[in-house]
């Protein structure tokens, strides 16, 4: 979630502009909010035995969601000293204002919890990681890539390891629904559920917002950084999916895992394409030469941070180019961007109203989906372009504000 950083449109020089650059940076994250919406209202398997991929689920799945993690540390990294963190009295101020922006998020996200949805909301798990980032937030860049790089390596064998225990205690520590209000009562299943055993395990997600974190770190004013990002990341990501497929396909990882699920004709080519949640990852470690979305793997995790840094590197220079031609061309995703908080929240409450009710007449998922995205980006921009925050935005920034310095900031 962001503040209005992006809705001031001052024109400088290109390649050097602060705007360009939150620019780009609302832009993809509007393009997030897209995408997320696209895996709740679109299918993701076509309606047959064999749950053929749609390209919904190829494109979108476990890409948009780790997109908008990862956007989550490039926000703090910008809001707390750019390439050079903040240190003493000023980084206590914004630690304190994270963590009350993070309470403003989680409480939106336990009340949407409680609606009767069927789509995996992950605002409590966003604000539970935004609270385990800030011992991270004074690093340097050296120290936050070495942060990163192990926690892609090691907290999955670690999730792998402690997973089973959890699942295999009675009633096993895993909600099987969005967290809520009620969840507080039982606090030991809640947090197993928040950080291994749920949709978002924020354990194995922290290495996106250490990756946001090292992205945001670097001088993105400069004119190469969107380039190495751009290609640097298409690369990596490739080479991650790549090997995980060979594993899969070719080495005999996929073979093993059918005789571990015991499940004769169970698409499961299918699924490691598209979507693991809900298959337990336990009883072979083939699991974790996997690439698929959603599974948490080194390989998914270094895939999925690869493809958010090559999106973040192509709208930093669409941003670039946009002040060239002097044409606002990021304007429909970046005003979306700008609010995705309270556009998420209103796109999940209006999916609860339909929920198991017929579709209107005449509608379908397409359309539905047309109607939510059109919304997002119509409403963000009006929003930005009067230069107004979304009603929630401004609550989290004025928790931030409040955390930063007081009362006196928040006036």
């Amino acid at each position: 979630m962001t503040s209005r950083n992006a809705a001031a449109s001052t024109r400088t020089s290109p390649g050097r502009s602060t705007p360009a650059r939150l620019h780009g940076i609302d832009a993809a994250r509007g393009l997030a909010l897209l995408g997320m919406m696209a895996t709740h209202l679109l299918p993701t398997f076509e309606s047959n035995a064999n749950l053929t991929p749609t390209w919904i689920g190829l494109t979108f799945s476990g890409r948009a969601a780790a997109l908008f993690a990862v956007l989550a540390g490039v926000g703090l990294a910008l809001s707390t000293g750019k390439h050079k963190p903040l240190q003493g009295p000023e980084l206590s101020g914004a630690r304190r204002g994270v963590a009350l922006r993070a309470l403003v998020i989680a409480a939106v996200g336990l009340s949407l919890g409680g609606l009767e949805v069927n789509l995996a909301i992950i605002l409590v798990h966003y604000a539970v990681l935004f609270l385990c980032i800030l011992p991270f937030l004074g690093l340097q860049l050296k120290a936050l890539c070495a942060w990163a790089a192990g926690w892609i390596l090691v907290s999955p064998v670690l999730a792998y390891l402690l997973r089973p225990w959890l699942l295999a205690a009675n009633p096993p520590l895993k909600l099987g629904h969005n967290p809520s209000w009620e969840d507080l009562s039982t606090p030991g299943r809640l947090l197993a559920d928040v950080f291994l055993t749920g949709y978002y395990p924020v354990f194995q997600w922290l290495s996106y917002l250490l990756v946001g974190l090292v992205v945001g770190r670097l001088m993105l004013h400069k004119a190469l950084v969107p380039w190495v990002l751009l290609v640097g990341g298409t690369l990596i990501a490739v080479l991650a999916k790549s090997v995980g497929t060979a594993a899969m396909e070719d080495w005999g990882g996929r073979a093993a895992l059918e005789k571990v699920l015991n499940s004769p004709g169970y698409p499961l080519g299918s699924v490691l394409q598209v979507n693991l949640t809900g298959i337990p990852q336990e009883g072979s470690w083939w699991w974790l030469a996997s690439a698929a979305p959603h599974s948490a793997t080194s390989l998914d995790l270094l895939h999925t941070s690869a493809v958010a840094a090559a999106v973040i590197g192509a709208f930093l220079l669409l941003g670039r180019l946009a002040e060239w031609v002097a044409l606002d061309l990021l304007l429909p995703l970046r005003g979306a961007g700008a609010m995705t908080l309270t556009l998420y929240s209103v796109h999940v409450w209006v999916v609860s109203a339909f929920y198991l009710k017929p579709m209107p007449e005449g509608w379908n998922e397409d359309a539905l989906y047309f109607a939510h995205a059109a919304s997002a980006v119509i409403i963000g921009m009006v929003f930005v372009l009067l230069k107004w925050r979304g009603p929630l935005e401004w609550l989290g920034h004025a928790a931030n504000q409040l955390g930063r310095g007081g009362v006196k900031a928040v006036r």
